[in-house]
């Protein structure tokens, strides 16, 4: 199966517009934005777990990050509320579930041997530093390697233009994300390839998931 697997386009997707296709476990659903492979695959979804469903063990062979963003999405290590961000690295495995239900942001298969120590942020608790431009506030993610981030818009926050070496990827957690080429709500996804350039800003306000420099394969 091939879904967006050319990195050298542009894609934008909003979630809500898409069908939930069903996974191989009962009541786990995915909206899927990109996708190289069946049921094995180097993938970006958007994963739906009904109250009381699970997902057999499994192993991620080449790693996978989780932003919840909502409900709560437990594994035999704990229990993980919206707003948590969890990376699995290459060779990890669990038994994922949910008691009450969650939807999840979810990339695999696509990490290397950078990524060696599993890490978990409670972004509803973890401090936000300042950007580059005032009205603009960051949250480092990922620690090992080419790293995602958190970015929180005040309204009324305009960047400056730059091009991405080695792309960039934004999924919109909440609000209205802008550049020059449209408005962008809560739950849009944008890939944009290697060599990019935009002129971003946020009206209205909003917080996006960031990961830059990981399309130039």
């Amino acid at each position: 199966m091939k879904i967006n697997d050319d990195f050298n386009q542009r894609v934008v997707i909003n979630h809500h517009d898409l069908p939930w296709v069903p996974s191989p476990e009962l009541g786990v659903d995915r909206r899927m934005l990109e996708r190289q492979g069946n049921e094995i695959a180097k993938a970006t979804s958007i994963v739906r777990y009904q109250a009381g469903s699970k997902f057999q063990a499994h192993q991620h062979e080449l790693g996978e990050e989780i932003f919840v963003l909502d409900g709560t999405f437990s594994d035999e290590t704990g229990n993980y509320r919206a707003g948590t961000y969890i990376m699995n690295p290459p060779g990890s495995s669990h038994a994922p579930y949910s008691e009450s239900g969650c939807t999840l942001f979810v990339k695999l298969r696509h990490l290397g041997s950078e990524q060696v120590i599993r890490e978990v942020i409670d972004t509803k608790a973890a401090p936000w530093y300042q950007g580059m431009v005032p009205g603009l506030k960051v949250m480092p993610l990922m620690q090992q390697g080419s790293g995602s981030t958190l970015v929180k818009w005040a309204p009324q926050t305009f960047f400056n233009p730059h091009r991405h070496y080695g792309g960039e990827e934004i999924f919109v957690v909440d609000g209205v994300f802008e550049d020059e080429h449209g408005r962008y709500s809560a739950g849009t996804w944008i890939r944009s390839p290697h060599m990019s350039m935009h002129k971003p800003f946020s009206n209205e306000g909003c917080t996006i998931f960031v990961k830059t420099g990981h399309l130039l394969s």
